[in-house]
C-alpha cells in the first residue's frame, strides 16, 4: 500500500476530492467502500469472539449478555450511523463548499455533541439500569451480571462515542483508509483484552463478564486518542480548530439536523425486530427461535449496507457543497442499486437454502422449519431493504434525512399492522411473513419516491459565520 499524499492546500481540491466531484462514479463508490466492508467482516467477528468468551463463562453470563447487548448495538448504530453520518455530512458539505474555517470548527462542535450523549446515557443505565432490565425479564444473578457489564461499560462509553465520532470526521473528507485501520487495530485489542480479562490471564484480574466492558472502554479510548493524534497532524485534510472558536448554534444545527433526526432510524429498526419477537410469540417458542435466528440475518443487512452507505455520505456531501445537485443524486441512486444487488442476492440464497443459515445455530428441525418459513419469504424482499437502507444513508450526506427516516417509519408501521392483521384474520407464521416481506417492499418503493420527489439544495451563497473571539481576517 502507498503511503497518502499530503493534503492540498485549504483553497484546493485534494486528489480524493477531485475523484470523488468529478472522476468515474462506481469505481470511487467501490474504492471508498472497500475498507468499510473489511471493517464490517471484522467487527462482526469480534461480536462472535466476544460472545464465546462469555459463554466460557457460563449460561447465566449468556443470559445476562442478551439484556445487555442491543443497547450497546443501539450505542454504536447510533454513534456511527446516525450521529456519525451527521458529523461526515456536515464536513463533507463545508469541504465542497471550500469553507476550510467551517469544517475545522466543526471538529469541536462534533467532539461536544458526543460527550453529551454519552453523558445521557450514563446516567440513563447506570441510574435506571436495573428498572431497565428488570421489565426486560432480568432477574436474580443474571441481573447482577447484567448490571455488572453494563455499570462498566456505561461508566465510560464516553470514549465509544468519541471515537465513532472523530472517524467520523475523517470519513467525511473521503478518507476510509484511517478509519479502517483505527477500527481494525481497536477491534484486536478489544478480544485480546477481552480473553484476559474475562479469564484473568497473567498479571490481569478475573472480571468475568464486566471484563468485556472494559476492553470495550480501553480499546475504544486509545482509538479515539490515535484519531485526535492523526487529525492534529499534517496528514489530516482537516485539522480541528479550538482556538478561537466558540460554540455555536447553527454549527450543533448543522449536524443534529441530520444526525439528530437519524437517531429515529436506528431505534426504529431496533423496535421492529422487538415487537415482531413479541407478536410471533402468540405461535410458541419454537417459532420464536425460528423467526430470531432468521432475523439476526435481517439486521446483518445493516452494517452490510453500511460498507457502502458510509462511502456514499462524503460523496453526496461534498458534490452538494458544491452545487453538483444531479451527480450527488446520480451518486445516491447508483449506491442504492448496488447495495440492493447485494442484499438481494443474500435474500434469495439464504430464502432457496434455508437450512444453510438456520443450521449455524440449532439442529432442531421445528425451530429450522420456522426459520425457513420466514426466509424462503421474505429473503427476496431484501434487495428493496437493502435498497431503501442505503439511500438512507446517501441521503445524509445531502443534509436532507427526514423522508427516508418517515419512510423507515411507515415499514415499522406497515410491518406491525400487517403481522397483525393477519393474527387477527386468523393467519399463522407464513401469513405474518407475508406481511414483513410486502412492508419491506413497499420500504424500498417509498425511499425511492422520497428521492425522486425531493427537492436537494446547494448551499446558501455564505454559510453563517464561524463564531470567534477575533475578527476574522480579510480575505486575501
Amino acid at each position: 500500500m502507498t503511503a497518502p499524499s499530503p493534503p492540498a492546500a485549504p483553497g484546493r481540491r485534494s486528489t480524493r476530492e477531485q475523484a470523488i466531484l468529478a472522476g468515474p462514479i462506481v469505481p470511487a463508490i467501490l474504492r471508498l467502500a472497500a475498507p468499510n466492508a473489511l471493517t464490517v467482516s471484522v467487527l462482526s467477528l469480534q461480536i462472535v469472539v466476544e460472545t464465546v468468551y462469555i459463554g466460557a463463562l457460563g449460561p447465566q453470563s449468556l443470559a445476562a449478555n442478551a439484556y445487555v447487548f442491543p443497547f450497546l448495538v443501539l450505542m454504536q448504530t447510533m454513534s456511527t450511523g446516525a450521529m456519525g453520518g451527521g458529523v461526515s455530512s456536515a464536513v463533507a458539505r463545508a469541504l465542497g463548499a471550500r469553507d476550510m474555517a467551517r469544517a475545522r470548527a466543526l471538529v469541536l462542535h462534533a467532539s461536544l455533541i458526543a460527550i453529551g450523549f454519552a453523558a445521557l446515557f450514563t446516567v440513563l443505565m447506570r441510574g435506571w439500569g436495573a428498572a431497565i432490565y428488570g421489565a426486560m425479564g432480568a432477574r436474580g444473578a443474571v441481573l447482577d451480571l447484567a448490571l455488572s457489564y453494563s455499570d462498566t461499560l456505561f461508566g465510560g462509553v464516553v470514549a465509544l462515542w468519541l471515537m465513532n465520532t472523530l472517524l467520523s470526521v475523517v470519513r467525511g473528507t473521503g478518507n476510509m483508509l484511517l478509519p479502517t485501520a483505527v477500527l481494525l487495530a481497536s477491534a484486536g485489542l478489544q478480544m485480546v483484552l477481552g480473553y484476559g480479562l474475562t479469564q484473568g490471564i497473567g498479571p490481569l484480574p478475573v472480571l468475568g463478564i464486566a471484563g468485556i466492558g472494559w476492553a470495550t472502554i480501553v480499546a475504544n479510548g486509545l482509538a479515539a486518542a490515535a484519531t485526535v493524534l492523526f487529525l492534529v497532524s499534517r496528514r489530516s485534510r482537516v485539522r480541528p480548530a479550538i482556538r478561537g472558536v466558540r460554540p455555536s448554534w447553527p454549527m450543533f444545527r448543522d449536524i443534529l439536523r441530520v444526525g439528530g433526526v437519524a437517531i429515529f432510524f436506528s431505534l426504529q429498526n431496533a423496535v421492529a425486530v422487538m415487537a415482531l419477537s413479541a407478536v410471533i410469540g402468540a405461535f410458541g417458542a419454537v417459532t420464536v427461535a425460528g423467526y430470531g435466528i432468521a432475523a439476526r440475518l435481517e439486521m446483518l443487512q445493516i452494517p452490510i449496507v453500511f460498507g457502502l452507505g458510509a462511502a456514499l455520505v462524503p460523496m453526496v456531501g461534498m458534490n452538494v457543497g458544491a452545487g453538483q445537485i444531479a451527480r450527488a443524486r446520480r451518486i445516491a441512486l447508483t449506491g442504492a442499486l448496488l447495495a440492493g444487488a447485494i442484499t438481494g442476492a443474500i435474500g434469495v440464497t439464504f430464502a432457496l437454502l434455508p437450512q444453510a443459515w438456520s443450521g449455524l445455530y440449532t439442529a432442531d428441525p421445528m425451530v429450522r422449519a420456522a426459520t425457513a418459513d420466514y426466509l424462503s419469504r421474505v429473503g427476496p424482499s431484501f434487495a428493496p431493504f437493502g435498497f431503501g437502507i442505503c439511500l438512507y444513508f446517501a441521503t445524509q450526506g445531502s443534509g436532507r434525512i427526514l423522508g427516508p427516516v418517515l419512510a423507515a417509519g411507515a415499514r415499522l408501521a406497515l410491518v406491525l399492522l400487517g403481522a397483525l392483521a393477519a393474527i387477527s384474520w386468523g393467519g399463522d407464521f407464513i401469513a405474518v411473513s407475508w406481511a414483513v416481506a410486502l412492508a419491506m417492499t413497499a420500504y424500498g418503493l417509498l425511499a425511492a419516491a422520497v428521492l425522486a420527489f425531493t427537492r436537494w439544495r446547494a448551499p446558501e451563497e455564505r454559510a453563517a459565520p464561524v463564531p470567534t473571539g477575533r475578527a476574522a481576517p480579510a480575505p486575501p
